[in-house]
């Protein structure tokens, strides 16, 4: 399997965990997106595994690229859990989809040379487009013109491109296990400095606290949990050996994002059928028009963006 197909089986998993994650933030089992974003960085600790297959030490100058890279990329999974909570999950994930291809082009262009031409330029801005398009909300008795949680979209969107970069510039220099396991160290010590925020600590002491009690729905919440970040751990550990290829673009790569709420709107479609009250879609035709319109120019830019490149991979 080249990058891209690569790529695109760890959208399909990482959809499934933003179903779960809106399930499981939007139904009060876990009250609090710092609580989520912390268990998220402190299980990726479990990378520490791979350490026997290509873990070595690296330079200071390395190392502290590593550790910001893995903070910035859990504050912006952090502003993602802020923004799938508040809003639709088919609407917050194609605006992070949006920004992230934005805003690694131009820095994929300044820090990495990379440079896609017309035709995986062209690509990019119908995605843009395509996932600008899908998070405008055109009921008729809407109260703002962007969904809730927009703006925590755009500052997932902003960090999560910015944390690729740098882990795409790490990758050229290294392993990609290496460097896999020392971004997630870098990450676990993004959820450690939650603790210096007060409104944030305290949930996060409490969830801890719990784990003492026994309760069939602590449970319950557990594996779901569990089962949601197995499937993003997955996700993400591909993502990044898509990214990490030598042939591969990180600019495409992200843009690839596109893919992942194609199946965000199917699966939401289908979840919200059996949790309405939680996973909320509007189905009224306007807005699946709108969607299903946003899909095709997605599909379209997918098509331009692969084409440069599924033949070399």
């Amino acid at each position: 399997m080249n990058w891209i197909g690569i790529a695109i089986l760890a959208y399909f998993l990482l959809a499934l965990e933003i179903v779960l994650d809106k399930f499981l933030l939007s139904s009060k089992r876990v009250s609090h997106p710092a609580i989520y974003a912390f268990y998220s960085g402190t299980m990726g600790m479990f990378a520490i595994v791979f350490a026997p297959f290509g873990f070595h030490w690296i330079s200071y100058e390395k190392m502290f690229f590593s550790f910001v890279a893995g903070m910035i990329f859990i504050y912006g999974m952090l502003s993602l859990f802020w923004a799938v909570k508040r809003g639709e999950a088919s609407r917050v994930l194609p605006i992070v989809g949006a920004v992230v291809p934005i805003t690694s082009f131009f820095l994929a262009i300044v820090f990495l040379g990379e440079n896609l031409g017309l035709r995986g330029t062209l690509g990019i801005g119908a995605l843009i487009f395509g996932g600008i398009l899908i998070s405008f909300n055109l009921a008729k008795n809407r109260k703002r013109i962007f969904f809730e949680g927009f703006r925590a979209s755009i500052l997932a969107g902003f960090l999560l491109a910015v944390s690729t970069i740098i882990i795409k510039a790490l990758y050229n220099e290294d392993n990609f296990l290496n460097v896999f396991i020392w971004t997630r160290t870098g990450a676990f010590l993004g959820v450690l400095s939650f603790f210096l925020i007060p409104i944030w600590r305290k949930p996060i002491f409490n969830s801890l606290l719990k784990f003492k009690k026994s309760e069939k729905e602590e449970k319950k919440s557990g594996a779901s949990f569990v089962l949601a970040k197995t499937l993003g751990g997955s996700g993400s550990f591909l993502k990044e050996n898509a990214v990490s290829m030598s042939l591969a673009s990180v600019t495409v790569v992200n843009a690839l994002v596109s893919v992942e709420y194609v199946f965000i709107f199917v699966l939401s479609i289908i979840f919200s059928a059996w949790m309405p009250k939680i996973m909320r879609e509007e189905k009224d035709f306007k807005s699946i028009a709108q969607k299903i319109i946003a899909i095709a120019i997605i599909t379209l830019g997918l098509i331009l963006v692969s084409s440069p490149y599924g033949v070399r991979a």
